[in-house]
């Protein structure tokens, strides 16, 4: 079984309960989306990203689509503080330092905001200082590589929504819903 879901905002990519002192920090998991026992997400993606995630009771299935080795392709649509050029990218497309490991190079350009759910809450917005919407595809995924990536060339992430993991995207699927294949 294969399940794509399209992972909202502030929500822990796991299914059991994480621990924290104060109540009030305590966020949503997977269990309050997805009543399918037996699944597991095949990798991760951050409680303040969104977008798609992908579940799955294969085992094998799972290390394939999480493990660096399988190399699937990832999309990724960055709001960034500022308006980066071409010229800005072109670290990204090299690969950047990041002190503990140097990313492959990435496929980046400049994109009009995607039609998309509002998050909530809304990012913070500077009326001085625009923003702007990159697509960002890497076969890597390590822990928040992409918004270190923008932060490192100068324009920090805003906002992170995964849309693609190899052929499959978060099409048709509203913020919180999930679709088994």
């Amino acid at each position: 079984m294969l399940i794509l879901f399209n992972k909202p905002f502030n929500v822990v990519c796991q299914f059991s309960p994480h621990d924290h002192p104060d109540p009030s920090k305590k966020h949503p998991t997977l269990k309050d989306f997805i009543n399918i026992p037996q699944v597991y997400a095949a990798g991760r993606l951050d409680t303040d990203s969104e977008g798609l995630l992908i579940l799955t009771d294969d085992g094998a299935l799972q290390h394939r689509l999480s493990h660096p080795k399988g190399k699937q392709m990832k999309i990724y649509w960055a709001q960034v503080e500022g308006a980066p050029t071409d010229t800005d990218l072109e670290p990204l497309k090299a690969g950047v330092d990041l002190g503990d490991f140097v990313t492959q190079p990435a496929q980046v350009r400049l994109i009009n905001a995607p039609d998309i759910w509002p998050r909530n809450p809304p990012i913070r917005e500077r009326k001085a200082i625009p923003t702007s919407w990159l697509e960002i595809q890497i076969s890597e995924g390590k822990n928040r590589q992409v918004r270190r990536m923008t932060a490192k060339i100068g324009f920090p992430t805003l906002r992170l929504v995964r849309y693609a993991i190899g052929a499959y995207t978060i099409d048709d699927l509203a913020t919180g819903q999930f679709r088994v294949l």
